[in-house]
């Protein structure tokens, strides 16, 4: 990210997925009542910044959860709901064969591989998906192109890559990083506030 550079970043609105605590990963899921509140939310908490809005690049993951949340932020700051981009690599972390999943069953379906999450959080990966330190190396590449003032939409496993790459964190605390859906992350200069 250029010195100097504001990175707002919003984590999408809730899904029925997130309510019940159902793994999406890369799975497609839509924003539930809740989650369309938050999108709003998070458009009016960046209103009253008074940025230069047409000056800022607005991105988004191709997720529909993420789409969804650009749109109706975008909306409440009195914009086109279309005007802005979605790049791949602002995915959600690949939870492989977890998708689909409640966490609350995992014990049962895969006793070891919560066991070797536990002891290698970072960089433990489930079959079929990516670990912490692939989803940094995939997000850090997006960041490392951000030139100006950016607006970014996406999920919790990036809110954690980013902040973990960009403030030098402990790699077994990046895992474990709140992420909220109904707050603005605001990075820049190598700290972070929430809004």
């Amino acid at each position: 990210m250029k010195p100097g550079t504001t990175l707002y970043f919003v984590r999408h609105g809730q899904t029925e997925w997130n309510r019940l605590r159902r793994i999406q990963g890369q799975i497609d899921t839509p924003l539930n009542a809740t989650g369309r509140k938050q999108a709003v939310r998070n458009g009016q908490a960046l209103s009253k910044l008074g940025l230069d809005l047409r000056a800022m690049q607005f991105v988004s993951s191709p997720l529909e959860r993420c789409r969804d949340t650009i749109e109706i932020m975008r909306e409440t700051l009195g914009l086109e709901r279309t005007g802005y981009e979605t790049d791949d690599r602002l995915k959600e972390i690949n939870f492989g064969d977890w998708q689909g999943l409640h966490w609350h069953e995992l014990c049962a379906r895969d006793r070891r591989g919560m066991a070797a999450r536990a002891v290698r959080p970072f960089t433990w990966r489930p079959a079929g998906g990516e670990s912490y330190a692939d989803l940094t190396a995939r997000t850090s590449a997006w960041l490392s192109e951000v030139d100006r003032d950016t607006i970014c939409v996406s999920h919790g496993g990036v809110s954690r890559a980013l902040r973990g790459h960009l403030l030098g964190l402990q790699k077994a605390e990046v895992p474990e990083l709140p992420v909220p859906q109904d707050k603005v992350l605001v990075l820049k200069n190598g700290k972070t506030i929430w809004i």
